[in-house]
């Protein structure tokens, strides 16, 4: 199976810490976000990789070459990231992907092995992981699902009372559901000119039509932890070494 980590965004929010280097980069617990992922991507089984990126990406180029030599990666540019959202970023992988079963990523998670190996084992062709918390707010990429508990909306205006939990950007899709995915990316992005929207509603719209179902898998009881502030960071920079984290996974 490959892996696509989208890594195009400039982490605005993170500056002046990403001033001059992609958030990707960035340490906590002394290892860099990108590595970490990547490192316990390969400790699962994952050989393959495709790498979107924009915003200095030749640093974070120059980076995976130094950690990973001869490792497969596939590489794209989102050259609009400054203006874009990831659904851009995830189109621009299409011909990496498409008709490809294969795992996504946003390359700005710090998480614990468990989590991969539950998407990877979930039963289902399509999913993404879910965390349950009590203290979902406005930031949070809601989801709710319907009466058999497959996603139904997945958004942030999605009402806390009617949220399951949250999505922690990490995804799962079969080769038909990929299909679907960029033929709906593809017409949101290109033909409707959606630049800029998260691939989210890309989903959402999918499962609207009844073209495709996606299932959760629930991974709280998992770290994981998306990075986008510097109080996240230093978070995440607290557990992992109260944990003796360093490197894989």
């Amino acid at each position: 199976m490959k892996a696509v980590l989208l890594a195009a965004g400039m982490a605005t929010r993170l500056r002046p810490l990403t001033d001059d280097l992609p958030k990707c980069l960035l340490s906590v617990a002394g290892v860099p976000i990108l590595r970490r992922a990547m490192d316990t991507l390969l400790g699962c089984g994952i050989g393959e990789f495709a790498l979107v990126t924009g915003f200095l990406e030749g640093k974070i180029r120059a980076a995976v070459g130094g950690w990973y030599p001869g490792l497969r990666v596939a590489w794209f540019t989102n050259h609009d990231y400054a203006t874009t959202q990831n659904g851009p970023s995830l189109l621009a992988a299409r011909p990496a992907l498409d008709g490809r079963e294969f795992l996504m990523l946003d390359a700005d998670i710090v998480f614990d092995r468990g989590v991969i190996d539950a998407v990877l084992g979930a039963p289902w062709p399509n999913c993404l992981a879910l965390r349950r918390a009590a203290d979902l707010g406005e930031e949070e990429i809601k989801v709710e699902l319907d009466e058999r508990g497959r996603v139904l909306r997945i958004d942030k205006p999605v009402p806390v009372a009617r949220a399951a939990g949250e999505s922690i950007g990490i995804e799962r899709f079969s080769a038909e559901g990929s299909r679907v995915l960029f033929a709906t990316l593809h017409e949101r992005v290109v033909g409707r000119g959606l630049g800029n929207e998260w691939y989210e509603k890309s989903f959402e719209q999918m499962i609207e039509r009844g073209e495709a179902e996606i299932h959760v898998v629930d991974v709280t009881g998992h770290y994981c932890a998306e990075i986008d502030t510097a109080e996240d960071l230093a978070a995440a920079d607290r557990v992992l070494r109260g944990r003796g984290a360093g490197r894989g996974p």
